[in-house]
């Protein structure tokens, strides 16, 4: 009971603080005829003593100072800080009573990212630092008398903002599940991602449009040198050489086959179940003169026919919408149509628990960005893969690579903000935004990793590589 007479006190002193620095703004106008408008303002005076103290209440084991200003403009400080700790780095901006409401009513944990995606908070300033607060959130725990405290407090706040304008972010959050990972999910849920628009992804990615972790040979490369040295590292790794048969699973833009095929001489196929990815592929293969050594398809890697067809096959970033349930049958569809001794490396990321257990992160890359997305630990992985008679040879980790490449498609995707919103909506935006920024700090947390799988069929011949390593790097 004692730390509740701490928090309230703690809020008393929030609310003098905020009335003060409220205090010292131009009042907002009053329409003398209009009672409407002169119950819009009462209610906002009202609700802002109830947010700050339901947000002392949140933040108050908080181990850093936080800056919050909420919608009449008025600013408080939560949480705890060292005494000389520097200024906070950033800005929760609530502009909207639901965004502080909703943390405690609703039962949906993604409450804090739904209001940044409809434009209920905003973040100013280092956007990095701002994510990091999810792990506190997560571990909010209150006494019996300090949840009893904030559900009243919620209570009353949502009265109030019932009567406030509400800001929208623009435009319909779109959702999809997928249960079984059958042909069609996949498909839509690969049309779900994927078909967002080619004009937006365009302004964040590379001009190859290379959608999976780029390989940083110096960590101050760019990322345009750094996809093409991934491309090349695949190439290198699968020892690609003029007249060899390459299959793509999952082409994408079609990035890998063209350079496949333009550098080390191959005759590459590549599959997609995005019909956007697919028809700029084709445009790009065409407008490089490669119709002769390049073929395409809209097509499930189920639905591939033949047997020890292909030399060489690469999956980069596309066995995460396989589902983990499949994974027997992709490793057996790609060992079927791979000739005897051929490589075949697959590329991906993975997670540090086994299996895809539901929490806060699983639960939103399903909710809105990846509905077939699913992971497992590496080590489950190559069990799989030799389960599936493949032989493996080689496994390289390139975490560090994948947040270096989060952290330059969100700034390139923040430094074409405008741009990106004349194709798809305010909401959508900051979806990507949010969602990437978040892997980022995942991939240099540990959280999740990517791995580049090279394997061979099982063979009595010779063996298909070299002795060493040193063929996967230049001299």
């Amino acid at each position: 009971m004692t730390d509740q007479v701490h928090a309230t006190e703690a809020a008393s002193q929030t609310r003098s603080r905020v009335e003060g620095r409220a205090a010292s703004a131009p009042p907002p106008p009053v329409v003398a005829h209009s009672l409407q408008v002169r119950r819009v303002v009462a209610g906002a005076d009202r609700g802002i003593d109830l947010a700050a103290d339901l947000l002392m209440r949140l933040f108050r084991q908080l181990d850093r100072a936080v800056a919050l200003r909420l919608w009449n403009g008025a600013v408080l400080t939560v949480g705890n800080a060292d005494p000389g700790a520097p200024p906070p780095r950033f800005v929760l901006a609530f502009r909207h009573p639901r965004a502080v409401w909703s943390l405690v009513l609703e039962r949906d944990p993604l409450q804090l990212a739904e209001a940044y995606f409809r434009g209920d908070l905003d973040i100013e300033g280092d956007f990095f630092a701002a994510l990091e607060l999810k792990d506190h959130l997560q571990a909010i725990r209150l006494s019996a008398g300090e949840r009893l405290g904030a559900l009243v407090a919620a209570v009353r706040l949502r009265a109030i903002g019932e009567i406030a304008p509400q800001p929208q972010a623009g435009g319909r959050l779109q959702t999809l599940t997928v249960k079984n990972h059958t042909k069609a999910e996949n498909r839509q849920a690969i049309q779900f991602h994927y078909d967002v628009s080619n004009e937006f992804y365009a302004l964040w990615l590379d001009r190859a449009m290379v959608y999976s972790c780029a390989y940083f040979e110096q960590p101050d490369a760019d990322l345009e040198r750094a996809q093409q040295a991934k491309l090349e590292h695949i190439c290198r790794k699968l020892m690609l050489k003029p007249g060899d048969r390459l299959l793509d699973v999952g082409c994408g833009w079609g990035a890998l086959v063209i350079h496949a095929a333009q550098h080390h001489g191959v005759l590459a196929h590549g599959i997609t179940l995005s019909r956007q990815q697919l028809e700029l592929a084709q445009r790009r293969v065409n407008q490089a003169g490669l119709q002769d050594r390049v073929t395409l398809e809209l097509r499930d890697y189920r639905d591939l026919a033949g047997e020890s067809l292909y030399d060489k096959i690469a999956s980069i970033g596309m066995f995460e919408h396989v589902g983990l349930r499949n994974l027997p049958v992709y490793f057996a569809t790609l060992h079927r149509l791979l000739k005897p001794s051929g490589l075949f490396l697959n590329h991906g990321i993975t997670h540090k628990a086994e299996g895809w257990i539901k929490n806060l992160s699983t639960e939103f890359i399903n909710r809105y960005v990846f509905p077939d997305g699913e992971l497992d630990t590496i080590s489950n992985i190559e069990q799989v893969m030799e389960r599936g008679e493949f032989e493996i040879a080689d496994v390289e980790a390139l975490r560090p690579h994948y947040a270096l490449t989060l952290r330059a498609w969100v700034a390139r995707l923040e430094s074409h903000r405008d741009q990106a919103l004349e194709h798809v909506s305010e909401s959508t935006y900051r979806v990507w935004r949010l969602y990437m920024a978040a892997c980022a700090l995942e991939f240099e947390a540990g959280g999740i990793g990517v791995y580049q799988v090279l394997a061979c069929k099982r063979g009595r011949g010779p063996a298909a590589l070299p002795l060493t390593r040193r063929f996967m790097y230049p001299a």
